[in-house]
């Protein structure tokens, strides 16, 4: 059985792959330039999720208005993890959250068709005091995912989702220190 809340991702001893949805503005720009830049705005927090099947989810496999498009984006481990150690849950004391550079919530993981799992996914919120650094020092790379997602898209509307399944990242346990799960687990 799946822990509830665990950390997946598709990630190597140097990077962790996180996913984010934008408008063609947007990723347009940001993939000409080989990172984020403007429009991308720098100036309000950005979510950014390891479990690509609950970004499809939010973004309905990229038919969402403003959400057409899907980057994989690289960042460092050392930057993620340091985003954690920055981080407090949405569910704590208002007063925390609103001072918190980095915010962390977890919601129910989805199935290709949408369904609610029993297990959680992390969502991190990049405040803006630290957007510059995520996207100057933290991001090594930048994927436009959009052709396989409407792709999968496809095979799953019109019952292939097994065919779909290898269009779907792969994702496995994020290890952490137990210091830095006790940050963003609930009851941690």
């Amino acid at each position: 059985m799946t822990p509830p809340y665990q950390i997946r991702a598709d990630h190597d001893a140097r990077t962790i792959v996180v996913y984010q949805a934008y408008s063609s503005a947007i990723a347009d720009a940001a993939l000409r330039a080989g990172r984020f830049v403007a429009p991308f705005s720098f100036h309000r927090m950005t979510w950014i999720k390891p479990s690509f099947m609950w970004l499809m989810h939010r973004s309905n496999w990229a038919r969402k208005p403003g959400q057409e498009r899907v980057l994989a984006v690289r960042m460092t481990r050392e930057g993620w993890e340091e985003a954690l150690s920055q981080a407090v849950l949405t569910t704590a004391d208002p007063a925390a959250v609103a001072r918190a550079a980095v915010h962390v919530q977890w919601d129910p993981e989805r199935s290709p068709r949408g369904a609610a799992l029993n297990h959680y996914s992390i969502q991190v919120g990049i405040g803006r005091h630290l957007i510059r650094t995520f996207a100057d020092d933290w991001v090594v790379g930048l994927t436009d995912l959009t052709p396989q997602v409407r792709k999968a898209s496809t095979l799953i509307r019109t019952g292939r989702a097994a065919k779909a399944q290898r269009l779907i990242p792969v994702e496995r346990v994020y290890p952490m220190d137990r210091t830095l799960e006790s940050v963003v687990s609930p009851g941690g």
